[in-house]
């Protein structure tokens, strides 16, 4: 074909609003098919393009998909050299760019190729629509904007347990904004209609372990950009903070009155622990020893006895949860408890009376060295010396977002905290035996509360999670560095997964195979604020950008602290000013 007979041919497809045409060079099937882009036309990854075939009897079917690859390359050059010649116009080549569509959906569903000579197209709204089935999801959920600038849809039901439930979010830390794409995601389940009537009694739970960011999702972030609001809009979403958020923080060290140990949030906040009564009573002992290692070791046969031998022994002493076990002095910290658990198993015929007879003495020993060893991280959390009061039990009745910070505990005291806050609340759903209201839980590490490797209280909780809370209505919003290292069960139970930047060895596991060769490689280079997003229903992972958070995401970027919050609307709601981002706050 002579040269102007090329430029015809591509006039003709721009007047027929195409981008080029199906390559007869490479095999087309109804699954993908590559597109010979016209000159001067670009198409770039994650970019709908149809194509339409007429077939006897079925009539006209849409065969759309998303380009997965892009190439460039000179037509009639033989070696690598002839760039140098071609480009200095002694050897004549034309450049060609070619396009690769995976196919997402066949409409009406009659898989066939696409004829090669075919014209393709950019896709339009209600094509776009189609391709990506935004157009059979009653109740959508916008993620963020598609490398086309429009928004990018997750169906609701595979979130809420309808058809499926729970995400795995998975990328390099610092740079993969994990908690920044979940904390997004609640917000637009929250803020996009999608809940419908549900919306108000709808609750997400947020362990919060990395200093304290994540304190201030009711304040308004100062350095919204325009940009960003603009991109709110185009997602159909409010720009704002969360508007119902409470904290529960670890007491401070050493207070006597139980104060919470946060610097820069004061309102909204209160202290959380447990007293010795509810220790004991409810048999909490079993997350202390939390970690996988503690399930390998002889010694864990101790803990259901010791565990049950508290529950039957403990008389509370007073009303600030303190206790009594049997005969012995009254136990009104942790380190008193665990004393006098020490006391009965060293004592040979006291000994026997706890179940621990048949035990040989190094197993004993074992346990009360786990156990001693505890005294430090849990003994801010498990107490009895401190005044009664009402706020200091976690629960999620109180807003809608209620954050648990765990930032100022160590690893152990975390792992205790996690494990008796999701076992509560799951058995709480338990009791209800309904799905409704949805809990959503947002947990980041889930590699080391629920690693491949191992057993522990924790991981058992995720699984019931993971395996039966779509049906109780518990939905986990996990976040980790690497998925290969999480329990397979739970990732497998994720309808939804996301990635953001990922390492390169990581990338390479087969816990990515969701993810084309294409965005593997894409993931590896991603820039912070772009994830991929795989669903059931969509055969292709989608490149997202979701837009800057309109809450704040560090203390230096809160507004001043919000007039509304639980209980009545404030008259004087909306007359505060914003706070300077450098100012100390005082407790």
């Amino acid at each position: 074909m002579t040269e102007d007979a090329v430029r015809g041919d591509a006039g003709l497809v721009r007047e027929a609003g195409g981008v080029g045409r199906v390559l007869g060079t490479q095999a087309a099937t109804p699954l993908a098919f590559w597109v010979g882009l016209e000159p001067g036309t670009v198409l770039q990854l994650d970019e709908v393009v149809v194509a339409r075939r007429e077939v006897p009897g079925r009539g006209d079917v849409l065969i759309a998909g998303v380009v997965t690859n892009v190439e460039a390359r000179h037509e009639g050059a033989a070696y690598d050299s002839d760039v140098f010649l071609i480009v200095q116009g002694v050897l004549p080549a034309a450049v060609v760019e070619s396009a690769e569509v995976t196919v997402t959906r066949v409409e009406p569903e009659v898989y066939v190729p696409p004829l090669p000579g075919a014209v393709a197209y950019r896709a339009d709204t209600d094509d776009r629509e189609r391709a990506l089935y935004f157009d059979v999801m009653e109740r959508r959920v916008p993620v963020g904007l598609g490398r086309d600038g429009e928004p990018i849809h997750v169906n609701l039901e595979f979130l809420d347990g309808t058809r499926g439930a729970h995400v795995s979010i998975s990328g390099v830390s610092g740079v993969a904004t994990k908690t920044s794409f979940a904390t997004f995601l609640l917000y637009s389940i929250f803020n996009s209609g999608a809940l419908g009537a549900e919306t108000h009694n709808t609750k997400a739970l947020i362990f919060s372990v990395k200093g304290e960011d994540l304190l201030f999702l009711d304040h308004a972030n100062t350095r919204l950009d325009q940009d960003a609001r603009a991109a709110y809009k185009k997602l159909g979403l409010p720009v704002g903070p969360f508007g119902s958020v409470h904290v529960f923080a670890p007491p401070r060290p050493g207070d006597p009155n139980g104060t919470p140990h946060v610097s820069a949030r004061t309102r909204d906040v209160s202290p959380f622990y447990w007293t010795l009564a509810e220790f004991c009573d409810e048999e909490l002992l079993r997350f202390v020893f939390a970690d996988t290692e503690d399930e390998r070791a002889q010694y864990t046969m101790l803990i259901g006895q010791v565990a049950a031998r508290l529950k039957r022994e403990a008389v509370p002493a007073g009303d600030g949860g303190a206790v009594r076990i049997g005969d012995g002095p009254v136990c009104r910290t942790y380190a008193d408890l665990v004393d006098v658990i020490e006391q009965e198993l060293s004592d040979e015929d006291a000994r026997r009376e706890w179940g621990a007879a048949l035990m040989g003495l190094g197993t004993v020993n074992a346990f009360l060295r786990r156990l001693r060893s505890s005294v430090r991280p849990l003994s801010p959390v498990v107490r009895g010396d401190l005044p009664k009061r009402g706020d200091r039990s976690i629960s999620t009745s109180e807003a809608q977002v209620t954050i648990v910070d765990l930032h100022n505990l160590p690893e152990r005291a975390q792992r205790f905290v996690v494990g008796t806050v999701l076992r509560g609340e799951f058995a709480h759903k338990e009791s209800t035996g309904s799905a409704r209201p949805l809990l959503f839980v947002v947990l980041d590490e889930l590699n080391k509360y629920a690693p491949r490797e191992g057993g522990s209280p924790i991981k058992e909780i995720l699984l019931d999670v993971a395996e039966r809370g779509r049906s109780l209505g518990v939905i986990l919003i996990g976040a980790q560095q690497t998925a290969s290292e999480v329990e397979r069960r739970i990732v497998a139970n994720c309808a939804v997964r996301v990635a953001g930047r990922l390492d390169a060895a990581e990338a390479s596991r087969s816990e990515y195979a969701w993810l084309p060769p294409a965005a593997r490689a894409r993931a590896t280079i991603a820039k912070p604020g772009t994830m991929f997003v795989g669903q059931p229903e969509i055969p292709v992972p989608l490149a997202v950008e979701f837009p800057f958070p309109a809450w704040a995401t560090r203390p230096a970027e809160a507004a001043a602290a919000p007039l509304r919050d639980r209980g009545p609307a404030d008259p004087f709601a909306g007359l505060g000013g914003e706070a300077d981002p450098d100012e100390e706050v005082p407790f």
